[in-house]
């Protein structure tokens, strides 16, 4: 559907501020959304970005229906996954489950094939089924030595699911990986493989707050004088003047 070229910079100019600030601001991402939506509704590209922008306030019921409407509009399956996790994020793991199952999944390409394999794993672990999520992460494209824009979530979800398994050991290992796949800090793995470590990290700014204050200087007779008190020649820095 094309607009009118006033209304399109309109448009366009809400939506870069939601791709701006999605990460960042949220809430301020859907603000932004909702005003392009209701400029033009009828954009499949604009109800996409609606959804994603309610998937990332976690508001999963709008950004469901959005997804929906974008489909229908394009007949596009590349949104699966994510309306599948809006489901879990409903509460309502089984469904997503039901969802990994469906055509539409063959259809997608590998990164989406990828997602909705960690949708599904995250939706056994919703219910319960540790052991079940394991299995599903196991596959080809988490035992490649290969790096693809999805390996690092992979292998830090397989790492996640084995320690929350009990297989520490393991999951010590595949934290590793994931670290170093993950060249752009897309996950916390380096945190998670050093707390299981026991290594703890202080920052250098809180060690300096718990000093408190400098302590006064004392004069010649030991009372406590301030610092930047003005000295007998005048001077309020302690230096002399020349």
């Amino acid at each position: 559907m094309s607009l009118p070229k006033t209304l399109a910079e309109d448009v366009a100019r809400n939506l870069v501020m939601v791709a701006r600030l999605i990460d960042e601001d949220p809430e301020q991402a859907y603000a932004y959304s909702r005003i392009a939506l209701r400029l033009a509704s009828r954009v499949a590209a604009v109800r996409e970005a609606a959804g994603f922008a309610a998937y990332s306030s976690q508001r999963y019921a709008e950004a469901l229906a959005e997804f929906r409407a974008s489909r229908r509009m394009t007949g596009s399956v590349e949104l699966w996954p994510v309306m599948a996790d809006c489901e879990r994020g409903l509460g309502r793991p089984e469904r997503a489950m039901a969802m990994a199952g469906e055509p539409e999944v063959q259809k997608l390409d590998k990164a989406g094939q990828v997602e909705m394999r960690l949708v599904a794993a995250g939706a056994r672990r919703d219910m319960g089924q540790l052991d079940a999520a394991i299995v599903t992460l196991q596959s080809p494209e988490l035992a490649s030595n290969a790096i693809h824009p999805w390996t690092p979530r992979l292998r830090y979800a397989y790492a996640d699911v084995l320690l929350e398994a009990g297989r520490e050991d393991e999951a010590r290992e595949w934290f590793g990986k994931a670290m170093e796949a993950d060249k752009d800090g897309a996950t916390d793995a380096s945190d998670r493989l050093a707390e299981l470590d026991g290594v703890e990290f202080v920052d250098a700014l809180d060690e300096d707050d718990d000093h408190g204050d400098a302590p006064l200087d004392a004069d010649a007779d030991g009372d406590a004088v301030d610092g930047d008190a003005e000295t007998e020649d005048g001077d309020v820095d302690g230096t002399t003047k020349g």
